[in-house]
């Protein structure tokens, strides 16, 4: 469930992104320690640069700083989602289907609490791998895509 903020910065990433190649992939805004961090997750076909993302920065800093809908400090940092980008919306389900992802569970199901497997799909009720039974939605707590050194 997104945050308030968080929901505020995917409408104005929404804004800056329109008719550019670039895709949010994800919005984060989180205490760690003492600090806030809001973080942007965002990607392009050929990968992200440095370039792309202090681009991004500081036309987001501009408008947040504009609009003041974070009340205090905090740390924006904006990068790729790296090579294991971490699946939450619909369409990164769709988009890494026949992929090999790690699944990790909030608690065991058949006394297992992590699994590999071809993601399938992801329907209301399931996430689908392949050779695994369906895993209820509501029991799954991260999906990632697998790297295989």
């Amino acid at each position: 469930m997104l945050s308030k903020v968080e929901s505020q910065v995917e409408d104005i990433m929404a804004e800056l992104l329109s008719g550019t190649n670039y895709e949010l992939v994800d919005v984060e805004y989180v205490k760690e320690g003492r600090d806030w961090y809001l973080r942007i997750f965002i990607d392009k076909v050929g990968g992200i640069d440095l370039d792309d993302c202090q681009t991004i920065s500081e036309q987001l800093s501009s408008r947040l700083d504009s609009l003041d809908i974070i009340s205090g400090a905090y740390i924006l940092e904006v990068s790729s989602p790296g090579i294991d980008r971490i699946l939450k919306k619909d369409k990164d389900f769709v988009r890494e289907a026949g992929k090999i992802v790690d699944v990790t569970l909030y608690a065991p199901l058949d006394g297992k609490k992590s699994f590999v497997g071809e993601l399938i799909s992801r329907d209301e009720e399931f996430l689908n791998i392949k050779d695994i039974a369906p895993l209820p939605r509501e029991k799954v707590a991260l999906v990632r895509l697998h790297i295989d050194f």
